[in-house]
């Protein structure tokens, strides 16, 4: 996927990095929709989103965290780290009024007139019967592929019954998420590997601001996403072509975030393993309040295929499965809801979406995470994202490949999306 690199050593943990083989062909100019089309393998063979450890085999002597607690103590305002107990139980009214605000769903403009037939000269002008009210360009995207009103409506917010209420303290939908995504071990893997700490911070805070000015009706929770499980060309020696990170590069995650108040998501590509036996050697971290689970299908392998050779894909029991893990540690550790972040650019990537069940203590988010120019991104997200209703989606912007295509989204514009993602998250 590019060209091969040589990267640098770290406390002698890595001692190579290798990117796979460039497979990227030209694109034919053509319609959005033929781009489509071909988006998934674009995607696939042109970015280099695996990296080769060597000598890193499990989690073995993993210490627990040291900088937080599972059972934070009572009183004060309350952080994502430590909130304050009892938690605020959530106002149905108000989340049913924000997840209808981030569906793009106002109550309908004003009728259109389409006849002069009952107009008199003693009358106002008037709609004729069955005039339909039609979308204004202030009120949904300018995009000839932006579904309808109509299609919309029938699929957002999706139905309390299918994505229940959240219990106490949960994040979505009155907050956004923006998170800077990436490993510690790699430059090319996104932008927590590719600078300073001190300097991811500072541009994290910036963006969440960004992002606040955008839209000030929804605060903005900062994020750092790491990669904790990330797949690999080598298939290592229990041949799941996967490596799992040591503790203190989770733990330096996990002291970033608490800089910024802002929670921590462990992304999982499990390769050639699975959900079941990954995600629960994440438990010690998955236990903290602040502390959530995205699963990339793109590197779930099945067969003993090598990762970055094909898209993978995860079926709805996988993620459900992870849900019910999830939901099992908040009962137990009385925490606030959880988010499981879902990566996904193609259709396939995600097998029998409409089974997935968001749960009152897991929050389910689908995130596009597709690079490209503008509209072939807006394309991908009408496409993999919103004809397939989970609960809440996500966004991925990326700083380099984005902007090689065209330009990085501004705020402003991915909020005209429909629905508005309640996950931002920077590659």
């Amino acid at each position: 996927m590019g060209m091969t690199h040589r990267p640098r050593r770290t406390k002698n943990l890595i001692r190579t990095f290798r990117r796979a083989s460039s497979r990227a062909g030209g694109l034919v100019a053509g319609a959005i929709g033929a781009l489509l089309m071909i988006g998934g393998l674009t995607a696939l063979t042109h970015y280099p989103r695996t990296f080769e450890i060597v000598g890193i085999d499990g989690l073995s002597g993993v210490a627990s965290p040291s900088s937080t607690s599972s059972m934070p103590p009572e009183g004060g305002n309350g952080t994502y780290a430590s909130p304050s107990y009892p938690l605020a139980a959530v106002d149905h009214t108000a989340y049913d009024a924000k997840i209808l605000s981030l569906a793009h769903l106002p109550p309908p403009p004003a009728a259109k007139i389409t006849s002069t037939a009952a107009f008199s000269s003693s009358s106002s002008p008037k709609a004729t019967t069955g005039s339909v009210a039609e979308s204004t360009p202030d009120e949904f995207p300018p995009y000839a592929i932006a579904p309808s009103r109509a299609a919309l409506a029938a699929l957002w917010p999706v139905p309390i019954a299918k994505a229940p209420y959240p219990d106490a303290g949960a994040i979505l939908p009155f907050h956004r998420i923006v998170a800077y995504y990436g490993n510690f071990y790699s430059k090319q893997m996104g932008v927590l590997g590719a600078y300073p700490e001190d300097q991811v911070l500072q541009m994290l805070s910036s963006t969440t601001a960004s992002w606040e000015a955008a839209d000030p009706s929804t605060p903005t929770v900062p994020a750092i996403d790491y990669i904790a499980v990330t797949a690999q060309s080598n298939p290592g020696p229990d041949h799941a072509y996967r490596a799992r990170m040591p503790a203190d590069q989770i733990q330096q995650a996990i002291d970033m975030a608490a800089r910024l108040n802002g929670v921590v998501i462990l992304d999982v590509q499990v390769g050639d393993s699975n959900v079941e036996t990954e995600v629960p050697l994440l438990e010690q971290y998955l236990k903290l309040p602040q502390v959530e689970l995205a699963l990339d299908p793109e590197f779930a392998m099945h067969g003993g295929a090598q990762p970055g050779t094909v898209i993978g894909t995860m079926d709805a029991s996988d993620i459900n499965w992870a849900a019910n893990y999830l939901a099992g540690l908040v009962t137990q550790y009385h925490l606030p809801p959880k988010i499981l972040v879902v990566h996904r650019f193609t259709v396939a990537m995600v097998t029998h979406t409409e089974e997935i069940r968001p749960l009152p203590q897991v929050q389910v988010v689908m995130d596009m995470d597709g690079f490209g120019f503008p509209a072939k991104k807006v394309n991908t997200y009408y496409t993999a994202i919103e004809p397939y209703p989970v609960q809440f989606t996500g966004f991925k912007l990326f700083y380099v490949n984005d902007v090689k295509a065209g330009h990085l989204m501004t705020p402003q514009e991915v909020l005209r999306l429909s629905p508005q993602p309640s996950f931002i998250q920077y590659q």
